[in-house]
């Protein structure tokens, strides 16, 4: 199993997309793509939590139903989220004209938009923009870039296993802390797999990999993520060798992405990773590793080079986990710092100085059993304030 050098989403056998700019995004660029099968796919997805749901969404979640889908057609620059029937109503001619285009039935084309919320969706600029996307082999890239809002850079991964690929790609920056699968996020196989073993391998990717990111507390009516397989290369049966190697490179894959949503938070500069060990359920760990890497003080002291241990064990406390405090180690940048639930012997500027990287670890170890989970978030800096308080304007 290896991650495979400049792979994105259509690095798999059997899959084309391709982007265009329609002019929907302020900033103008690529704001318009597609990604499509070449044949028959086997699909499943997941979504947002929250109760408010944008018209991608609500649409997505109905056709993915099926297990089956042969492309989605993504913009960003608008979310087309609380916009009523008419919203709806955008969102089916989102879906049409992509089906006319690939010559293909609408109710296989699934749906995403990224964006500002309450805004209606100018479908016009998509009608005469649709027909101008090149869909090839290598047009991941130019996909990767379409979905991009405030992120910095492109999110984009294959992975090789088994005689299968797996690639995708993601946005997210900010409004990061998802609850299903998170952000938008895109991915295909070649894998042959049956839509119900696609679903679970899918939703145990999500939970070990997007569920455990946070930038800043807030979800998307948006969140999605959706998984083809066009079934070009091996099969993979139910308890198979093959079935344990596909879920394993699926969650390979995840994580990358998840990191690398992580890293571009908005205004970032440090990426955060909590390890929590030792604990008496996976719940347990990732409910505890999530409150870390989630504390605005702990993003704070990050972001300060502060190794105020105290702010860590606070969120700790907090998180709903079952742990014996007078059992607690926790170590930053590879430094002890509490031992049995006591404040240790170290020279802070020592630890001070090994947090100035671009990746600041913390581990925390729990001494009460056998699970472990994995955290990603970044540090709280200025630039995040920023870039929020002068978004819609």
């Amino acid at each position: 199993m290896e991650i495979l050098s400049g792979g994105t989403v259509t690095s798999p056998r059997g899959f084309l997309a391709g982007a265009t700019s329609a002019g929907i995004k302020k900033s103008g660029g690529l704001d318009l793509g597609m990604l499509c099968a070449e044949g028959p796919c086997t699909s499943a997805g997941l979504f947002t939590t929250s109760r408010v749901k944008a018209a991608p969404v609500l649409w997505s979640q109905q056709h993915v139903a099926s297990g089956k889908a042969r492309a989605v057609i993504v913009n960003s620059g608008c979310a087309n989220a609380c916009t009523g029937d008419k919203g709806l109503d955008d969102a089916a001619a989102m879906a049409s004209l992509a089906a006319n285009r690939l010559g293909v039935d609408t109710g296989d084309v699934l749906v995403a938009s990224t964006g500002m919320i309450g805004h209606r969706l100018p479908v016009e600029r998509i009608w005469s923009s649709v027909g101008r996307i090149v869909l090839s082999a290598q047009g991941g890239h130019q996909l990767a870039q379409a979905i991009m809002t405030t992120d910095t850079r492109t999110k984009e991964v294959a992975v090789a296993a088994g005689g299968f690929t797996i690639g995708g790609i993601a946005k997210g920056s900010g409004m990061i802390h998802p609850d299903m699968g998170t952000l938008l996020v895109l991915l295909a196989t070649d894998a042959a797999v049956e839509a119900p073993l696609l679903r679970e391998a899918l939703r145990g990717a999500v939970d070990a990999s997007f569920n455990m990111v946070t930038i800043d507390g807030d979800t998307s009516p948006n969140d999605a993520v959706f998984l083809l397989a066009s079934g070009k290369e091996a099969t993979v049966e139910p308890g198979s060798k093959a079935h344990e190697s596909f879920t394993s490179a699926l969650t390979l894959a995840c994580t990358h992405l998840a990191r690398c949503v992580a890293a571009d938070g908005e205004g970032a500069t440090r990426l955060l990773e909590v390890v929590v060990e030792g604990a008496s359920s996976v719940e347990g760990a990732r409910a505890a590793a999530r409150a870390i890497a989630g504390s605005p003080l702990v993003k704070a002291a990050v972001h300060g080079c502060d190794p105020n241990w105290g702010r860590i064990i606070a969120a700790l406390g907090r998180s709903g986990a079952e742990f014996d405090q007078s059992q607690v180690d926790l170590f930053i940048s590879g430094i002890r710092l509490v031992a049995g639930g006591s404040c240790d012997s170290y020279d802070e500027q020592q630890v001070s100085a090994a947090m100035k990287t671009d990746e600041v670890p913390i581990r925390v170890c729990l001494n009460g059993g056998q699970c472990a989970a994995t955290a990603w978030g970044c540090d709280l800096s200025a630039g995040y304030v920023s870039i929020n308080s002068e978004y819609s304007t």
